[in-house]
């Protein structure tokens, strides 16, 4: 048993939404996934779906990117999900700096999503890590 129950992806890549949610699913069934194509989508997904356990957002997307959903996400849900985590293809060390520069960004995952990453994140939602 996980202490994860509940995911929001957010990816405009339909291929990395599905590997995200395969690899979830694979770490544990029980596992609800919610997806959002960019973070406007992700915002009123937030604001119809009680709070999810973690969030795994995308850098680079279109209508709003993952640092203007970390912008709109601190004034309006801060403290709504315990962890968020990017995930991204970004090797820039100043994307990972600027991500981990909010509180609630726990992890800064390189695509795809791994098994390993869904522990570190199951291990900081139990008090673990």
């Amino acid at each position: 048993m996980t202490a994860i129950r509940s995911i929001l992806t957010v990816d405009d890549d339909e291929s990395d939404l599905f590997i995200c949610a395969y690899t979830i699913r694979k770490f544990d069934p029980g596992i609800t996934v919610h997806k959002a194509e960019n973070g406007l989508a992700a915002i009123e997904v937030l604001q119809t779906i009680d709070r999810p356990d973690a969030i795994i957002l995308d850098i680079n997307m279109p209508v709003m990117n993952g640092f203007e959903f970390l912008e709109r996400y601190a004034r309006e849900f801060n403290g709504h999900a315990p962890v968020v985590a990017m995930l991204t293809s970004s090797h820039l060390s100043a994307d990972r700096e600027k991500a981990l520069r909010y509180d609630f960004v726990k992890s800064y995952f390189e695509k795809p999503l791994k098994r390993e990453d869904l522990e570190i994140l199951d291990r900081m939602l139990s008090g673990q890590a």
